[in-house]
């Protein structure tokens, strides 16, 4: 077998064996095949594709390149939820401990961001001392102590993916369908879960900018889960406009901390509410062994309804303490958020037009954000962690130039006449309000 045969016809169209990929991957890890022959491999994949059955065995081959975590000793069912990623987007950080406490086990790996979409780790980083690379052993005790716990990625988890994606980051690979699905999947089942819910964003701010290609990730990435025993529904939101009201890291967490303690903007309290809803009824399919079918209307009132009363008593509140205790933060920054550092400038932004916000582009958000020192254009770039935008208004709001659609938070001048520029770009008013677009667009 030779790697020059297998990229010759996965060029040409033919579907692989699970044979052929496992020896291109067993030997690219060995270091037996470059990187030019696994770049050339990588391209080919993103112009021809990749069937279900290639997808899947993928998948499986890069998840068996490192550790699968056992919670074999946790009776309550484990549950993770991923989102595909978009601006503003803090759910995870809500999710995890309102989902522990309801007795839902939530073992989380996450990512850091890379352009305009900030990652979950970033975010918690902002929280003086926290510590985001815990050993496995610290890990599993606070998921068995707490309810759930976040973590980088480990050396140990998915290398394949790791060594892969640096390379499809500098080949212009990565929006291939097949290889972003099975890059997500090879983590998220190691992670021992028997539950998994995806958040795939669509639209302007999202990786998926047209709703026939997060459909087909969507699809692809439940195919995946459920053929290897994890019970998996992916859930479509929207993501042409942030999700709440602030964008960059420090900020996110202390719009967090006002979620659990029960403030939350309508928009993200709905995605909250929706994934929750979802995770909880894939425990109990977990628990049953029950197979997924839809969720009926009443039993997702009833589960947002159950999800809002530990909101309301502070129990999801309380396991947020205890995780930012866990995992080496001062966990007075969940009373006291000022502690979270906050940028040394402020600045109003103000659009010279009185009328509705008809648009408010949460790419265009996002880079502005990036500029502002809250994001990286480089893997290498360090984050601020106090920069980043309060948004004071947002699509369908009224505003007049007297009133400011949104702060700048911010330590570095040097692009903020740029980051204005591109902000402003996105937003258009008008005269009559927009339609009301659904957040949740499909199941």
């Amino acid at each position: 077998m030779r790697a020059y045969d297998i990229i010759k016809k996965k060029r040409d169209g033919a579907e692989l064996s699970k044979e052929e990929l496992s020896f291109l991957i067993t030997e690219y890890l060995s270091g037996k095949i470059p990187d030019y022959q696994m770049s050339a491999f990588l391209m080919a994949v993103y112009f021809s594709g990749m069937t279900d059955a290639e997808t899947i065995a993928l998948t499986g081959l890069m998840l068996s390149s490192g550790s699968r975590l056992d919670f074999s000793d946790i009776s309550a069912p484990k549950v993770d939820k991923h989102s595909t990623g978009g601006v503003g987007d803090k759910t995870s950080i809500i999710l995890a401990p309102l989902m522990a406490a309801m007795n839902i086990k939530v073992p989380m790996i996450a990512g850091r961001g890379l352009g305009h979409t900030g990652g979950t780790i970033d975010k918690l980083e902002s929280i003086p001392g926290f510590r985001t690379d815990l050993s496995i052993k610290e890990f599993k005790g606070n998921i068995k102590d707490i309810g759930f716990s976040i973590i980088s990625q480990t050396d140990e988890i998915a290398p394949a993916d790791k060594k892969l994606y640096s390379l499809r980051d500098v080949t212009a690979t990565v929006e291939s369908i097949p290889l972003i699905a099975a890059s997500i999947m090879s983590k998220k089942l190691a992670e021992g879960i028997g539950g998994l819910v995806l958040d795939v964003k669509v639209g302007k701010g999202a990786f998926m900018k047209n709703i026939n290609d997060a459909r087909k990730l969507a699809r692809t990435m439940v195919n995946i889960g459920n053929s290897m025993g994890v019970k998996t529904i992916a859930i479509i939101t929207d993501m042409n406009q942030p999700l709440g009201q602030t964008v960059g890291n420090g900020l996110e967490i202390k719009e967090c901390i006002s979620a659990l303690r029960g403030k939350m903007p309508d928009d993200l309290k709905e995605v909250v509410l929706t994934l929750g809803a979802w995770m909880a009824y894939v425990a109990d399919c977990v628990t049953e062994e029950a197979g997924i079918a839809k969720l009926p209307e009443h039993v997702l009132i009833k589960y947002k309804s159950e999800l809002m009363d530990l909101i309301e008593k502070g129990d999801a509140f309380k396991k947020f303490v205890e995780f930012v205790d866990a995992q080496h933060g001062n966990p007075e920054a969940a009373f006291k958020p000022d502690i979270i550092p906050s940028a040394s400038k402020v600045k109003e932004i103000r659009i010279p037009a009185k009328g509705y916000i008809r648009e408010m582009d949460a790419e265009k958000a996002g880079m502005a954000a990036m500029l502002l020192g809250a994001g990286r254009q480089h893997k290498e770039d360090r984050v601020d962690h106090s920069a980043g935008i309060v948004l004071n208004k947002k699509t369908g709001d009224y505003i007049t130039p007297d009133e400011p659609v949104a702060i700048f938070h911010y330590n570095d001048e040097t692009k903020i006449k740029e980051a204005e520029e591109v902000f402003l770009s996105g937003i258009r008013t008008g005269e009559i309000p927009p339609d009301r677009k659904q957040i949740i667009i499909d199941v």
